[in-house]
């Protein structure tokens, strides 16, 4: 009865279009945003926000940039690692090479950056797709891992490449505290999010699902595949890196090539796949699901008065996310986020049958 929009009558295709057309969405949108932004820096403790919402923001943000490639443009990656660590690195280099740099340009300079390269490794798309795509894209996960533990340049001639940062600031405002750095990674994940939901609404959007569903017949309609398919590594690397770079400044601000490894690129994919495929809300879903899932998993042998070792979790963890993403890829191919929406279908014709 609550989720009904009877009498909300549209009377422009600006008011048709936006992107909540329903007022209930919008009001709990504007609700969850203020209860992030005004109430949950009182209420939670160092630990929830350093534990779980800090990382959970900007794996949320680096899923969304893998979203846009995967889900949107069809493009499959196994690099989304290797960007988040080209990010992490070139925001560091301008941070500290530059005398005085704001830590939000270092931040997207970082993501500029993972963008170059990410275009870079996104060129055989251009003749090869699926599978032979995602060894493509592996291959800058090796690369990567070896330019930052070889080329001592691009650590600060760090030879194990491990670098860290400290004593952050925004405009003169300090980000040290775990209140601080929560507000900061927030902001710039509804910032980034509000940004690519319009831009899947857009021509550009467009283009990439046209490519996703049948590329031949885009090219036939006249979208250019290699606009669409580039535009889409350079939108997800962009915002993959800037999550990079958040990761090693805010959350770690102590990390080497290793914190951006093989099983990160792995982790985000579960993520999307998980979530929901070519979907916003999904990258939400997913990045919450893998966050919250292995603390489930170390809680619950205490609730049924069990005792397990951590490398037996840690096996069950994988055993669960394997048989979770079989379970998605079969049952329900767009994951979480099409479970929200089979479900708020059902609460606006609830109780009439359907």
């Amino acid at each position: 009865m609550l989720y009904r929009e009877n009498g909300q009558f549209k009377s422009s295709y600006r008011a048709d279009q936006q992107i909540f057309p329903i007022l209930q969405d919008r009001v709990l949108m504007l609700l969850l945003l203020a209860f992030a932004f005004a109430v949950v820096p009182f209420i939670a403790s160092e630990y929830f926000l350093r534990a779980i919402l800090i990382p959970f923001l900007i794996l949320s943000l680096a899923a969304l940039g893998l979203n846009i490639l995967v889900g949107y443009c069809g493009q499959i990656s196994l690099g989304t690692g290797a960007f988040m660590a080209v990010g992490a690195y070139a925001a560091y280099n301008f941070h500290v090479r530059i005398e005085g740099m704001p830590l939000l340009f270092s931040l997207l300079l970082g993501g500029l950056c993972a963008t170059v390269v990410g275009v870079l490794f996104g060129v055989p798309s251009l003749r090869i797709k699926g599978l032979y795509l995602a060894v493509a894209t592996l291959a800058a996960q090796f690369f990567v891992d070896w330019a930052f533990l070889r080329i001592n340049w691009l650590t600060n001639n760090s030879a194990s490449g491990s670098v860290s940062v400290a004593g952050l600031n925004l405009f003169g405002l300090p980000v040290e505290t775990a209140v601080q750095k929560y507000l900061l990674c927030l902001a710039l994940m509804v910032l980034f999010a509000m940004l690519a939901k319009n831009l899947v609404r857009s021509a550009i959007g467009r283009e990439w699902m046209a490519m996703r569903d049948m590329d031949v017949a885009a090219a036939v309609i006249g979208i250019r595949p290699v606009y669409a398919k580039l535009t889409a590594f350079a939108v997800s690397s962009f915002i993959v890196g800037v999550a990079g770079a958040l990761w090693g400044f805010v959350h770690l601000s102590t990390w080497e090539p290793a914190a951006f490894n093989i099983d990160r690129s792995f982790q985000l994919l579960f993520m999307v796949i998980i979530g929901g495929l070519g979907s916003i809300m999904g990258s939400f879903f997913g990045a919450a699901f893998i966050v919250l899932l292995p603390l489930v998993l170390n809680q619950m042998p205490g609730w049924f008065g069990l005792s397990i070792s951590t490398a037996l979790a840690s096996h069950l963890e994988f055993m669960i996310f394997g048989a979770l993403i079989v379970f998605f890829l079969i049952v329900e191919p767009h994951g979480l986020a099409r479970l929200w929406s089979t479900a708020k279908e059902k609460l606006r014709l609830w109780p009439f049958p359907h």
